[in-house]
């Protein structure tokens, strides 16, 4: 004999209904889902519409600045936020149990480092654990280690998140650079010459500050939002600025013009989630990328003749 029927609505719902949900509640559209899911559009119509089905429950509400939760729908996502940082520190625990160095490694860096400092660190380290694929993450925006966005960060900074563990290499001098006949000119001399100054989205930096600090507005003749882009700048004419030792010493066409610049810089550091660091390719990947680093802390630092 069959149950009578009550009228309640039958619940069926999986993960990847609440990932679909939670997905077009971060971009507040159907498209910036999609994009985020790697789906089309119109599956995403179609499994929300689904889901509102079967919890007959309104999760959306559609308006002028696109896709608001309604009172249902924040609780769904509350809930799919909690189930993602359950599997994802599950997932980081079981990673920080490998007992040999292989598997794949996701390392993030900014362009400046990677391309100056860690591109022979990262061939080296292949070499060393043949094992282990790098997956490189090149983003001037700070990853979240806590979501597994990467396992590993490379960065430069004065004060590294208290929520990863890491190993401090050196600090970072810095130093103004100019074409080589500007040499010997003192420093109220360079003032007054045309800089290079830094962007808008790294006006936090130590570097930048000390630029808007140092040199008059009108002297300030570009800004460019990349150190990559000073010494590019510099080679062109644009005018001097300054620059990470280890790119100013170790590129031709600009010459240092001063001597180190003192308290102006960060360190490096190499950091990752403290479930992580007793994983073997962590621990791998931490100790080559530290002792090679630590070899070029002359360059790094500025203390370095010639570049060497």
């Amino acid at each position: 004999m069959s149950l009578p029927e009550t009228g309640a609505p039958r619940v069926s719902t999986n993960w990847d209904d609440y990932r679909f949900v939670r997905a077009v509640a971060d971009t507040k559209s159907l498209v910036g889902a999609a994009e985020q899911l790697g789906v089309n559009h119109s599956t995403v119509f179609r499994r929300i519409n689904a889901v509102e089905e079967a919890l007959g429950a309104r999760l959306f509400e559609r308006g002028r600045n696109g896709y608001a939760l309604t009172a249902a729908g924040e609780e769904m996502v509350a809930l799919a936020s909690r189930m993602s940082d359950e599997i994802t520190g599950f997932e980081r625990r079981i990673a920080g149990r490998d007992v040999k160095p292989s598997g794949e490694l996701r390392v993030t860096t900014n362009d400046t480092l990677m391309v100056h400092l860690m591109t022979p660190v990262f061939a080296s380290f292949l070499q060393a654990c043949p094992d282990i694929r790098l997956d490189l993450i090149v983003s001037n925006i700070s990853l979240n280690l806590t979501k597994r966005d990467a396992d590993i960060a490379i960065r430069a900074t004065t004060a590294p998140p208290e929520t990863l563990v890491g190993r401090r290499v050196c600090s970072i001098g810095w130093a103004i650079y100019g074409p080589d006949w500007m040499v010997g000119r003192d420093f109220s001399a360079l003032k007054g010459e045309r800089w290079i100054g830094i962007g808008e989205s790294l006006a936090q930096i130590g570097p930048a500050r000390w630029i808007e600090q140092t040199i008059a507005a009108e002297r300030i003749v570009m800004r460019v939002n990349t150190i990559m882009g000073l010494s590019a700048a510099i080679i062109a004419g644009a005018g001097i600025s300054i620059l990470p030792c280890f790119i100013g010493d170790t590129t031709p066409g600009v010459t240092r013009l001063s001597d180190i610049l003192p308290e102006i810089g960060a360190s490096i550091w190499l950091l990752t989630h403290p479930d992580l660091k007793q994983s073997a390719r962590v621990r791998a990947f931490m100790d080559h990328s530290w002792d090679t680093l630590s070899r070029r802390r002359a360059l790094i630092e500025g203390r370095a003749v010639n570049g060497i």
